[in-house]
């Protein structure tokens, strides 16, 4: 068995500094490993071919990167290539892929939390970064010069660096200090999948608080507080209004019982970036049962403060079990056609959004009613209690869709594809996700009930003036859920259907049509000369 990167027929592969990569499934003769590159057409790329210590990873790496635009390319491994064991393989593996029609740029950081110049924030506050691609990890987590923090002044905060889908995330290991100005850098040595650095350092500054965090709480859940037919096979989600301390958020600390006290089994994780805790079931819920979520006091900020109180929610469980993925519950956030998080959430033209607008915990929305603009909303949420609600409830979602279990791996565009309902995604050997031409998602026989869930690691975009997503057999737009690990944009004159939920930012570019929702967790929403029908809530 072989795998490749970049995968067979992936489209818009980057051509700086690719290599082209063949794993096998045993260790391998190397001598007898041919593994060449040709395009455009039979052309052969000249590169060299190296193998890691296990002698399984074989990399073509070209001599004179970059590739050329916009052309296909063939990798091959020729036939009678020996593995440890003296077998050979018995036919070639030949596969091709095509490059972008333009140089990559190199990566940036189009998010931050806490936000540029932000005062009052919280001291157990963790930072985040998200890229505007996915990166190679191994750049971003081992050095430790990479991610830094650093106040009063140059003194250094010691911490644990993380990254998850695109977004890296510095966890301080202890709450910082009260009333002082930090500086968060990214550096050049934060590298793409491809070894492209970014152009420049990012540099970024906030002031913490007076006083100490009060005690954290538990500010949105999934399922949703007193929820009826539950589907059985939910995962349960709850979301902090703080970064927490990771080794506090345990089975001890966060369990599941039936009512009032027969403990479920399951595991327990903890997302650094969105202070979300996720309760995995081993096995789905019993049907029609009423079952209690519990998050102890033990559950601790990075500053060692508790919760004041447990907290616990109850919920009941369908009379029968699921035929497809359960939905994904936005709670607060279902009537907000577009909910972002940066000062500026803008509609340059004639916009209309049949639900709510909202942005938290900036407080700026430009080019709407609201502000004299051509765009019009149903209504305005800005930097209020709602559009908090909101954030809360979008994050529990975020973590929640993420989180969903199995998947069917999606080639690089997904044009011309046909799916049931399901949940799908991409890998870190191809991240981000194309749709030229048509999508169907066909409901099948879960009709309106059909469920897909889309978690995407770094972008999502889809063809200018090509690319529509549609839904046959009463399939719904409120069951479609696209979770985008840094940004999602819809180009012009396109059709899309269900909730963009994009840990950065969500792009819907002039005269797309949106039958869902765009959402951004840390950065913003724009929109120009849209129209954002908001399908309705359960």
């Amino acid at each position: 068995m072989v795998t490749v990167v970049p995968l067979a027929g992936a489209t818009l592969v980057c051509p700086n500094n690719t290599v082209v990569t063949a794993t096998f499934s045993v260790a391998m003769q190397p001598a007898t490993v041919a593994f060449t590159l040709a395009g455009p057409g039979t052309t052969p790329v000249p590169g060299v071919v190296t193998y890691d210590s296990t002698n399984t990873i074989f990399t073509f790496t070209p001599s004179s990167p970059p590739l050329a635009l916009s052309t296909t390319y063939t990798a091959a491994i020729a036939a009678g290539a020996i593995d440890e064991y003296g077998i050979a393989l018995a036919s070639p593996v030949v596969w091709s892929f095509t490059t972008s029609s333009e140089l990559c740029a190199p990566p940036t950081v189009i998010s931050v939390t806490p936000l540029a110049g932000a005062t009052l924030v919280c001291p157990s506050t963790a930072v985040t970064a998200t890229f505007s691609e996915a990166m190679n990890p191994a750049t971003i987590i081992s050095p430790a010069t990479t991610f830094t923090l650093q106040g009063p002044g140059t003194t250094p905060v010691t911490g644990v660096v993380t990254y998850a889908l695109s977004t890296a995330t510095f966890t301080p290991n202890a709450a910082l200090t009260v009333g002082t100005t930090y500086t968060a850098t990214i550096t050049t040595g934060a590298q793409d999948l491809n070894g492209d650095a970014l152009a420049s350092n990012k540099v970024w500054t906030f002031t913490t608080a007076a006083n100490p965090c009060a005690p954290p709480t538990v500010v949105s859940v999934a399922p949703l507080v007193s929820a009826l037919d539950v589907c059985p096979s939910t995962l349960i989600v709850a979301t902090f209004s703080e970064a927490m301390n990771p080794a506090t958020i345990t089975n001890t600390t966060f369990t599941l019982a039936v009512s009032p006290s027969t403990p479920v089994a399951g595991t327990v994780t903890y997302d650094v970036s969105s202070y979300a805790a996720t309760f995995t079931p081993n096995v789905a819920l019993t049907v029609g049962t009423t079952y209690t979520a519990t998050i102890t006091t033990g559950a601790q900020d990075l500053g060692g403060i508790g919760l004041a109180t447990d907290y616990m929610w109850t919920f009941t469980t369908a009379a029968a079990a699921c035929t497809a993925p359960p939905t994904v519950p936005m709670g607060k956030a279902c009537g907000f056609g577009a909910l972002a998080a940066t000062p500026v959430l803008s509609s340059i033209s004639d916009t209309v959004v049949t639900g709510e607008v909202g942005i938290y915990p900036a407080a700026s929305i430009t080019g709407f009613a609201l502000t004299g603009g051509p765009g019009i909303a149903a209504s305005y949420d800005v930097g209020d209690a709602a559009a908090m609600q909101a954030q809360a409830a979008l994050a529990t979602a975020y973590a929640y869709a993420a989180a969903a279990p199995g998947g069917a791996t999606l080639p690089a565009d997904v044009g011309g594809e046909t799916l049931a309902p399901g949940v799908y995604k991409t890998t870190s050997a191809q991240p981000s996700l194309g749709i030229t031409g048509n999508l169907t998602l066909a409901a099948g026989t879960a009709g309106a009930n059909g469920v897909w869930i889309f978690q995407i690691v770094s972008t999502l975009t889809t063809a200018a003036g090509n690319s529509q997503v549609i839904l046959t057999g009463g399939g719904l737009p409120q069951n479609v859920f696209w979770q985008v690990g840094s940004s999602a944009t819809l180009g012009t004159n396109t059709l899309f259907a269900g909730t963009i939920m994009s840990e950065a930012s969500t792009t819907v570019t002039t005269g797309a049509t949106l039958d869902g929702r765009a959402m951004a967790l840390t950065g913003a929403v724009t929109l120009d000369d849209n129209q954002v029908n908001v399908p309705p809530c359960p």
